[in-house]
């Protein structure tokens, strides 16, 4: 399972290099409801090209990122003068005497400082981090699709609601953010020849078993040990990821665009590396009709996934 990804998330490279437009309106519509309370994931990477942009059609989302990361600086900087407090009680307790308690209060507040140190760091930061673009199931990315055969540009989260579930598919089925290859024709079949869609990305990212990627039996005196590989193309080219996505409608209820990365057997350096499924980049070449399924055959459909861009992936210990 392609648990995260590294990703494009500047939507002007879509537009320049694609010829695609922007669906204002619906980043517009994820930007206000986040700043309304809502949960929405929307990465530092797809916010800062709209905050850099010079475009009067963008001021709208622009004025929205920099009121919510306003009102984010402030919830901050009340957080970490509350943990700090935490912090000095369970410190002062401690000289006194050690106690469960206290040792966990402590941790906590340690902990929590420290995450909003570096959420504080993020919103006045300007150069980029690669955390920034990276995505996770849950989290908002650039997805390119075509409709009413033009190329457009849509904020969707990576995980798959399939239009006329019930909300409750996202608890029950979790790993819909990957939609494995030999369940297109099941699962998948209302999306599959339907509703696809790239993602530009330059890595992705698998949990495997210590052991396994050693190559090695697991010893009789040793715990399960779970990390996480980064696999990326060893010479360094961008890998346009095949996608399934839908539009889940619902009356009295937000429009909510989501996509799931189509994955396969992995090729032999993934298979080593201790993983047993592969993202299918696609070749440019190939693009074009990917994304107009309409009246095209799943056998061709098929055909462009089997005739995939096919780069060697270096793989290392993700940081």
């Amino acid at each position: 399972m392609c648990y995260s990804q590294q990703v494009v998330q500047d939507y002007r490279r879509y537009l320049r290099d694609y010829g695609a437009s922007l669906s204002i309106k619906e980043f517009f519509d994820c930007f206000y409801r986040r700043k309304q309370g809502e949960k929405i994931a929307l990465p530092k990477g797809i916010e800062d090209a709209f905050v850099a942009s010079n475009d009067d059609s963008m001021s709208g989302i622009k004025a929205l990122i920099e009121d919510f990361r306003a009102s984010e600086a402030t919830r901050l900087e009340k957080e970490l003068a509350s943990q700090r407090e935490r912090l000095a009680v369970a410190e002062a307790k401690l000289l006194v005497k050690v106690t469960k308690g206290a040792s966990e209060s402590k941790r906590i507040a340690t902990d929590k400082i420290a995450n909003a140190l570096l959420k504080l760091g993020d919103l006045q930061r300007a150069q980029p981090e690669k955390r920034d673009s990276r995505i996770f199931p849950g989290t908002y990315a650039l997805v390119l699709v075509v409709e009413d055969g033009k190329p457009v540009v849509y904020p969707m989260r990576y995980q798959c609601r399939p239009a006329g579930a019930p909300a409750f598919y996202d608890s029950k089925f979790p790993g819909t953010y990957n939609a494995r290859r030999d369940n297109l024709n099941g699962f998948w079949r209302k999306q599959w020849g339907h509703k696809h869609g790239v993602v530009i990305a330059t890595a992705f990212y698998e949990h495997v078993k210590r052991h396994h990627n050693e190559g090695r039996a697991l010893r009789e005196d040793e715990d399960v040990e779970d990390i996480v590989i980064e696999f990326k193309p060893q010479t360094g080219e961008e890998m346009l990821v095949a996608c399934l996505w839908s539009r889940w409608t619902k009356p009295g209820e937000p429009d909510l665009l989501s996509f799931a990365a189509i994955t396969d057997h992995p090729p032999p350096e993934v298979a080593i590396a201790g993983h047993d499924r592969c993202i299918i980049p696609l070749r440019p070449e190939d693009l074009s009709a990917w994304l107009s399924p309409e009246g095209r055959t799943l056998e061709e459909l098929e055909a462009i996934l089997d005739d995939r861009f096919r780069p060697y992936y270096e793989h290392r210990l993700a940081a």
